[in-house]
């Protein structure tokens, strides 16, 4: 994510998002229970950015592997299930926040997501 001429990048399978202040209903329609907005176990927001995801360990000696690529040096990852712009629900206690150029964010793992909306294409299909 940029802002002016700084640049925020997010590593490894994480996401960076932007809070939805707690109410109810959330602003994709997801209804979000008294109990879990009051305890903030649950909470949800935009993703505005992601890492590249999780990265491969290197296999070399075993080139007879089918996900290494031979003679490749370059680092692969397993591809992030959250995109930008997904809405996501997510676990509050596995996100940390920061504050960046005088906003304020969530960084959350993968793993602490519990559910992703996403708008569809245009084209009628989902991204």
């Amino acid at each position: 994510m940029k802002k002016g001429e700084k640049e925020l990048l997010v590593v490894g399978d994480r996401v960076l998002i932007r809070v939805e202040d707690g109410e109810e209903r959330s602003k994709v329609g997801l209804y979000l229970p008294a109990t879990a907005v009051d305890n903030q176990a649950v909470q949800g927001g935009t993703i505005i950015a992601t890492g590249p995801g999780q990265p491969l360990p290197s296999v070399e000696e075993h080139l007879d592997e089918p996900w290494l690529i031979a003679g490749s040096k370059e680092t692969r990852y397993v591809p992030m299930q959250a995109r930008v712009g997904d809405y996501a629900l997510f676990f509050r206690k596995a996100a940390v926040e920061i504050t960046f150029e005088g906003e304020r964010f969530l960084v959350v793992p993968q793993a602490a997501i519990l559910a992703l909306a996403r708008q569809p294409e245009p084209g009628g299909g989902y991204t």
